[in-house]
């Protein structure tokens, strides 16, 4: 079984209303999708996407190291072997997380096609009975976060997760408390700064500050690589802390480890490469005692299925925040949400169908790359 051809999409998905964060605002999402091919005729499906502000990948640039160099890598090789198909990506190009995640996804989808087995019977089986996902809040008004929470709770989310990080710290803090009133005590509520306090004082006075709020954990509240200032962070404060931009390869995983900065690290797919190495990544966490979350980029149900899947193989991943198809008004994939449950199909491989009439509606353009 070797993969001889692969078609190369970009696309752009158009989101129901804008995503919010401390660095960036969007108003669709771009992405680029591989559909890759065997000799036995099996399709498989990876999905990229490009943060230039977190890997320092930019779509176009993406889609272009993806034509030119590493998908040539891999016609002639089967999926199977996944680790030589990392080891030649890693060689021909350094980088390029993303780029390099829609490869390994679409491997890990054929395999499960040609073994029958859903991807996370390949990676461990079945560690969980069922995978929750949370509400994922952009950063609004105060008022208006607070009255979008409340609305989610009387839907059946079972947590609660909110950007913030854009402006005023103390605009956050009035954010964060809004939220914690309109749903009360009980609902677990966790923040998500995206580097937006910057610097150690202002996060550890912010969170002093938000004390009182009960929160589950605050993300990312500093620059991403300032491993040692967020040990100094989590010394300082009560509230458990996760890493996120800070945690790209498993040498950040490794240094948070050494100098004791995170209670929980978030691995995402784009950030670490691939379904390979975060698996590798989430094992690192495990014998280091930190627990770990699969996050999202805000991909597709290809995406976000294989983050799923991921999940679904490890104990030690505890939570998921895919819910890009959510997001989007227009879609590629079915992946399965009945709040507050994602449900994986058990089919072979990803396990989803794909559109592909849709996916070439969405395409802004396209390449074939043949042995």
């Amino acid at each position: 079984m070797k993969i001889i051809k692969a078609d190369i999409y970009s696309v752009n998905f158009p989101l129901k209303e804008p995503f919010i964060i401390s660095y960036a605002s969007y108003p669709s999402m771009a992405a680029i999708i591989v559909r890759c091919e065997t000799d036995d005729g099996i399709v498989g499906y990876g999905e990229a996407v490009p943060d230039e502000h977190v890997t320092g990948e930019q779509v176009d640039a993406a889609f272009e190291i993806l034509k030119n160099v590493l998908v040539p890598q891999i016609i002639g090789q089967s999926p199977f072997d996944i680790e030589h198909i990392h080891y030649k990506m890693d060689a021909a190009i350094s980088g390029n997380p993303a780029a390099k995640a829609a490869i390994d996804i679409a491997c890990y989808d054929l395999m499960g096609k040609a073994t029958g087995q859903p991807v996370y019977n390949l990676i461990g089986g079945r560690a969980h009975d069922n995978l929750q996902y949370p509400k994922v809040l952009s950063i609004e008004a105060p008022k208006i976060m607070a009255e979008k929470a409340k609305k989610a709770v009387a839907q059946g989310f079972s947590s609660l997760k909110l950007k913030v990080g854009l402006d005023d710290a103390a605009l956050d803090i009035a954010r964060t408390y809004a939220v914690r009133e309109a749903v009360g005590e009980e609902m677990p509520i966790r923040i998500d700064v995206n580097q937006g306090w910057k610097t150690v004082g202002l996060a550890v006075q912010t969170i002093n500050y938000l004390e009182g709020a009960n929160l589950t954990w605050i993300e990312q509240p500093i620059r991403m690589g300032d491993i040692r200032g967020l040990a100094e962070v989590r010394r300082k404060v009560s509230t458990p802390i996760m890493a996120d931009e800070s945690v790209q390869t498993m040498e950040d995983v490794l240094e948070i480890v050494r100098l004791d900065a995170a209670d929980y690290i978030n691995i995402k797919l784009m950030k670490a490469g691939g379904i390979f190495p975060a698996v590798q990544m989430a094992k690192a966490a495990e014998a280091a005692g930190i627990i770990a979350q699969i996050g999202s980029m805000v991909e597709s149900s290809i995406g976000s299925a294989a983050g799923y899947h991921a999940v679904m193989s490890r104990k030690n991943i505890q939570t998921a925040e895919l819910t890009g198809p959510l997001l989007f008004s227009e879609e590629i994939g079915n992946l399965h949400f009945e709040l507050p449950y994602v449900k994986l199909s058990g089919k072979p491989g990803l396990g989803i169908d794909v559109d592909m009439g849709q996916l070439e509606k969405l395409a802004t353009k396209s390449a074939k790359v043949k042995g």
